[in-house]
């Protein structure tokens, strides 16, 4: 008995502690779901806002929040292209670690031109905008360095791997075209002339050995049930019989 209690007393903490952990594994992912949320409006707002600010000021402050905008579309677009390639191509690891790298640059230079943003002086503002301006581009350039060439590999990739298809497409055609006919030789042509006795019946219906008399010519190909075939987006679906 005592041990029937002790039992069920581990199943009860064992479930206890089981529902803990996933409600804690819940909430940590919600967390995480609501953060991600705010973080994604707090930049559509900032882009907007930057935006704005580089069509619609003049001066110092719209050539900040220029410089600002093309980093940051620069940076977010190469970071996107190196995550969803990283998945399909190990080797843009290093590629994914070298703009890591480049991204301490950019966030430094980002918060040094948001902090000039705020700066009253835009004299001295300005007399620092060539040099801000080469930095904004040797960042933008090196990221787009990166995203370009793991585009590139990747429609490399592509197109080998079409051209590997195409080439076993041309053999598998060429395979489905080679149909052959049994001709007759000559041999087989005196003896159907002559009468072959083994050929004969009784009746005198003659028969060849290989099939009915009339039979000859390449034999019918089969046709592939199409529904057999899995289904594609570009196929239409089969109309339903309707009977009268």
């Amino acid at each position: 008995m005592e041990a029937l209690i002790l039992i069920l007393t581990l199943l009860f903490v064992t479930f206890v502690a089981l529902g803990v952990y996933a409600g804690v594994k819940t909430v940590r992912a919600a967390k995480r779901g609501v953060d991600r949320t705010i973080t994604q409006a707090r930049r559509s707002v900032e882009d907007t806002t930057l935006r704005a600010k580089s069509y619609g000021q003049p001066g110092v402050a719209g050539e900040l929040a220029q410089l600002r905008l093309a980093l940051r579309t620069s940076m977010r677009a190469t970071q996107d292209a190196l995550e969803a390639g990283v998945a399909e191509d190990a080797s843009l690891r290093e590629s994914l670690g070298l703009f890591e790298r480049l991204s301490a640059h950019g966030r430094e230079l980002d918060e040094d031109l948001k902090r000039l943003e705020r700066e009253p002086d835009r004299a001295t503002v300005a007399t620092l905008l060539p040099g801000l301006k080469e930095r904004t581009e040797r960042i933008t350039h090196s990221a787009e360095s990166l995203r370009w060439a793991a585009r590139d590999r990747a429609r490399q990739f592509a197109d080998d791997d079409l051209a590997a298809l195409n080439a076993q497409i041309d053999v598998e055609a060429g395979a489905l075209r080679h149909w052959t006919t049994d001709e007759p030789t000559v041999g087989d042509t005196r003896r159907h002339r002559q009468g072959d006795p083994a050929d004969r019946t009784p009746g005198g219906a003659g028969q060849d050995r290989g099939g009915p008399a009339g039979a000859e010519g390449p034999q019918a190909l089969t046709r592939p049930d199409p529904r057999a075939a899995g289904r594609y987006p570009w196929q239409k679906s089969a109309r339903p019989e309707t009977t009268n």
